[in-house]
């Protein structure tokens, strides 16, 4: 990491060419939050470059640095200081991810999306790398990968299933959930119901 940050160039690049990560859970919202960093950037400028990476079609996509996008766009600047990385989809993912979920006030929604978006790129690298480990009993993909999350985030495996069972919510009930209209316990035990159930209740 310490030979990769030396080779880390900081660019300018105009906004234009910088497009959001594919379905990133996590919400921009126009909050006081938001204002305060928009207000930041017309003063000191972008302190912390966006982390990019370089997209097939030309251009980038965001793995670090949404927020910062958007109160660029809110400032009325045309580039934004970005580190280029030339990282592979499912290493995105879990930057990404770890990137965000260090934030306060992330609604149970965007945790419980950014596990298992988490949770499908480590379980994709896992079947890439551990072909040549040399465990007899190896243990499922999906156990080791909610393992992992677990030693990252301080949560229990059983805490990061709990969230991840609450993508299986339909949008209305995950919107309940974020609003505290509805706890965690109930809203597990209800993703389990068929979605048509979950519409009726």
């Amino acid at each position: 990491e310490r030979d990769e940050a030396k080779l880390d160039k900081i660019m300018d690049i105009p906004l234009s060419e910088i497009d959001s990560f594919p379905d990133h859970p996590f919400q921009v919202r126009d909050d006081d939050a938001m204002r305060e960093t928009v207000e930041s950037i017309k003063e000191y400028g972008v302190l912390v470059p966006a982390i990019v990476r370089p997209r097939e079609e030309g251009g980038y996509e965001i793995v670090s640095g949404h927020r910062r996008k958007h109160a660029c766009e809110l400032a009325g600047l045309d580039t934004m200081p970005v580190i280029v990385r030339n990282i592979d989809r499912d290493t995105a993912i879990i930057y990404m991810c770890d990137s965000n979920l260090q934030r306060e006030n992330i609604l149970p929604s965007e945790r419980a999306a950014a596990y298992k978006m988490k949770l499908e790129a480590i379980k994709r690298q896992g079947a890439r790398h551990d072909l040549t480990s040399g465990q007899v009993v190896p243990k499922s993909e999906e156990n080791r990968a909610r393992e992992i999350i677990a030693d990252t985030t301080g949560e229990s495996g059983r805490q990061v299933q709990r969230y991840i069972r609450l993508t299986e919510l339909e949008p209305e009930l995950q919107q309940m959930v974020d609003e505290k209209k509805i706890a965690m316990t109930p809203a597990v035990e209800i993703s389990y119901l068929k979605p048509t159930e979950q519409r009726l209740l």
